[in-house]
């Protein structure tokens, strides 16, 4: 197949595993770390030009904004996914007509999500009990992002495309692109103009338009991923197959977002101080797990490309790579949470303030706690991608269930035994249980044939 030759794929049927998913995952890692800035500098620069109140109404929106992004990262990946099949199998036609339904059926997604995402934010942040004084904030700013939900539906199916054919370099430079322009747009709005926190929002949207131009360079510079006139027809089979590998891939993370929306509800109880610090400890929690999710696309690509092609003899060997490549990792991170958690933390909130203070010392302690378990959480994600790969999506939505129904069920009974840090644990048993989950489904459908 043309396209495997070209330099912009990365055929993963043949080599070893350790240097295929390091090759693939570093632009990832590096990529995700950037797409990640989006939020981390809109967060420190609100909470530095405009308080507490500001960041609490930022956290206010945490899970909103996960629950619709990661329902759109999840739905393009898993439309995705076929594409890196066929890949694998050497089959241009068929790669080219996923392509071109994946992006149909994204543009049909991205019209239904906006509009009910547009109509649910008032009735949501009511339901979370978000404090009145933050209402206004929060509800400007969620207002803003969702009306940019056509735009991340554009970046995330261009750069799900290009992985599934190898190409992990093109969605980095994206991101950086994107993240470059996001940091000078949010101090051009937020400090410059006096925009306050809807300016952050302004610029988180403007900058993806970025990213959606670089990814769609990037994929026709692919010869073979050039979708031929004889290509570009719906077909039925295909599509509903892509349907049941994306729905519920995006129907995980909702999930993970209801568990998110109930423990939000729990912590919006405890007051501004301490939602201020968990919002804080969170932007640095979620930018050290880029990897783990970075690791989690790579196997997901190699199990595709190597069910693909037959080769089921490689995957046993790249999990088990994969799983020690992220092990590693998780404990050079949780290093960075022990040793570095509290200047960081500090970057976000003017110092000296009382308030700040506390609330620097609330986040410290989530990120502690975390430290200690942070190789459950990059397990997770391993072993739930792999699964995706071979073609299951059901699976790895059980998982995102059980993991909801531990964090919220742990949280609310460890509230009431130790206080507000049983949010924290609740955290890290909806890990336990999610990797326990994994594993024994893994084993059980699995484990005789790889």
């Amino acid at each position: 197949m043309g396209m495997k030759g070209d330099g912009k794929t990365l055929d993963m049927t043949d080599g070893r595993p350790a240097a295929l998913l390091l090759r693939f995952s570093i632009p990832l890692i590096l990529g995700n770390l950037f797409q990640q800035l989006y939020t981390f500098v809109d967060t420190l620069i609100v909470g530095q030009k405009l308080g507490v109140s500001a960041l609490a109404a930022l956290g206010a929106t945490e899970w909103l904004s996960f629950m619709m992004f990661g329902f759109i990262q999840g739905l393009t990946q898993g439309f995705s996914i076929g594409i890196s099949k066929s890949f694998g199998e050497g089959k241009e036609n068929p790669v080219q007509q996923g392509i071109f339904q994946a992006i149909c059926l994204s543009a049909g997604a991205a019209l239904i999500v906006t509009a009910v995402g547009t109509a649910a934010i008032r009735p949501l942040l009511y339901l979370l009990r978000t404090p009145e004084e933050l209402f206004g904030m929060a509800s400007s700013y969620l207002g803003i992002l969702y009306l940019g939900i056509p735009i991340s539906f554009a970046g995330n199916m261009l750069a799900a495309i290009l992985r599934a054919l190898g190409n992990s370099r093109a969605p980095l430079y994206a991101m950086v692109t994107a993240s470059v322009a996001n940091i000078f747009l949010d101090m051009l709005f937020v400090m410059g103009l006096g925009t306050g926190i809807r300016g952050a929002a302004y610029g988180t949207l403007l900058s993806q338009i970025g990213s959606v131009l670089c990814c769609g360079y990037a994929l026709r510079k692919i010869e073979g991923a050039r979708v031929a006139p004889g290509n570009r027809k719906l077909n039925g089979r295909m599509m509903a197959e892509q349907i049941r590998m994306g729905i519920p891939m995006g129907f995980q993370n909702i999930i993970t977002a209801v568990g998110g929306l109930a423990v939000q509800s729990v912590v919006n109880g405890f007051g501004i101080l301490f939602l201020a610090g968990y919002t804080a400890a969170n932007k640095l929690y979620g930018l050290l797990e880029t990897a783990a999710s970075s690791y989690g696309y790579a196997i997901s690509t190699y199990t595709a490309q190597n069910a693909g092609a037959g080769r089921k003899d490689r995957i046993r060997a790249g999990i088990l790579t994969a799983l020690a490549l992220g092990m590693v990792t998780a404990y050079l991170m949780s290093l960075v949470m022990v040793f570095g958690g509290k200047p960081i933390l500090g970057l976000f909130l003017a110092k000296g303030q009382v308030r700040a203070d506390t609330a620097i010392g609330i986040g410290y302690r989530f990120l502690c706690i975390l430290a200690a378990f942070f190789p459950l959480l990059y397990a997770v994600y391993i072993l739930r991608a792999c699964i995706q790969g071979m073609g299951n999506s059901t699976l790895p939505m059980l998982s995102g269930l059980v993991q909801v129904i531990m964090r919220v069920a742990c949280a609310t009974a460890f509230t009431g035994i130790i206080g507000n840090t049983g949010v924290f644990w609740g955290e890290i048993m909806a890990w336990l249980g999610a990797d326990v989950f994994l594993a024994a489904a893994f084993v059980y459908r699995y484990g005789r044939r790889y």
